[in-house]
């Protein structure tokens, strides 16, 4: 008999995990250590449990101004190399413990800069956290392969600065590039330059695009600026109509996205605090899912978002009735469309994830 789909059971099985922001994902704990080691002294409250809710309550709050007060807490914690080395090491641990085998992390390194950083101090303590937490992570037999794409803020000018540091350190664990920050006014184009840079040097970028702005950001990410994989894309949904009887209509952009198989990085639980859809049931991943898009499942802030890979998965189960099959064919979808080379997916797939499932499927 196959293994009923829990959430205990969804952590046991190998997940991917393509969406992830290093700044959203910390523990209430290390924040509250790193602000006493580090002298930041405007957190709400230091007890740990306590300002796990609070950030789970901002980010619920539906105001853009308490969400983004959860980052400048993060972030303010984050700017010596000892507390990036801690943070990146905690991520790699939390996510190999809940059973992912692979993961792009991604962050902005101009954020971290203001004790005094280089952007080059900044991505070598990444790199070195991340080492160390799958080192740690190894050691307690839970294997889990860490990627890093360096996000650009689409609202300063320094897009084509940081598309150059990802190059650099592309031997080093860099996996890809991304911009990140508001859509809405900052449209994908204005980093024309670091994209086309990025394509002259075989370099792999997803955008941000289709989370707060709808269709034409979608466009432009994919048809000026070339995006391999989109970061939400959530909204691309506004380009298929489903009629009464079911028939479904699917738009030329739509169309495009699911034929040319660009993928979805979508992450449910963060689109209902950005308002893109009202209940997980609601959300156009069933849709898509059905209509067979390259969709993924990501968690994008797991402290803001409180929430994980296993139990967004275990959500999507709960709200569409998914099982062992349909969360493989996400897992899968997330390993093709990784920034790492053929070779190394292709392994995963074969010697981790395939296996991984048919147990739970036996």
């Amino acid at each position: 008999m196959s293994t009923p789909v829990t959430l205990e059971t969804i952590r046991t099985a190998p997940k991917v995990l393509l969406h992830d922001h290093l700044d959203g994902g910390l523990r209430p704990q290390t924040v509250i250590d790193l602000a006493d080691a580090g002298g930041y002294a405007n957190l709400p409250t230091t007890d740990a449990e306590e300002l796990g809710v609070w950030f789970a309550e901002a980010a619920d709050s539906g105001s853009l101004v308490r969400y983004l007060e959860t980052f400048a807490h993060t972030v303010g914690v984050m700017q010596n190399t000892d507390a990036i080395i801690r943070v990146a090491a905690e991520a790699a641990e939390d996510l190999a413990d809940d059973g992912v085998v692979y993961a792009e992390v991604r962050y902005a390194p101009e954020l971290f800069t203001e004790g005094g950083l280089s952007l080059e101090q900044i991505v070598e303590a990444v790199q070195e956290g991340f080492r160390q937490g799958e080192a740690t992570a190894a050691a307690r037999g839970k294997k889990v392969r860490i990627g890093t794409l360096l996000c650009a803020m689409r609202q300063n000018a320094r897009s084509l600065e940081i598309a150059e540091l990802a190059v650099r350190y592309r031997d080093a664990g860099v996996v890809g590039f991304d911009i990140a920050g508001p859509e809405a006014g900052f449209p994908p184009t204005r980093n024309l330059d670091a994209f086309e840079y990025l394509r002259q040097q075989n370099a792999h970028f997803t955008i941000h695009a289709g989370e707060a702005f709808g269709l034409p950001s979608i466009w432009e990410a994919i048809q000026h600026c070339g995006a391999e994989r989109l970061g939400h894309g959530v909204r691309i949904v506004d380009d298929i109509k489903v009629e009464e009887d079911g028939t479904v209509h699917l738009g030329r952009l739509a169309s495009y996205v699911r034929d040319r198989r660009i993928p979805l990085e979508m992450c449910p639980s963060s689109n209902l605090q950005t308002g893109a859809a009202a209940s997980i049931a609601e959300h156009p991943i069933g849709l898509l899912h059905r209509l067979r898009f390259r969709v993924t499942v990501n968690t994008d802030n797991r402290l803001m978002s409180h929430c994980s890979m296993s139990g967004e998965m275990a959500a999507l189960v709960e709200a569409f009735g998914y099982g062992w099959a349909d969360l493989q064919w996400f897992t899968v979808n997330a390993m093709k469309s990784a920034f790492i080379g053929f070779d190394e997916r292709l392994a995963i797939i074969n010697d981790v994830i395939k296996p991984g499932y048919a147990a739970l499927q036996a």
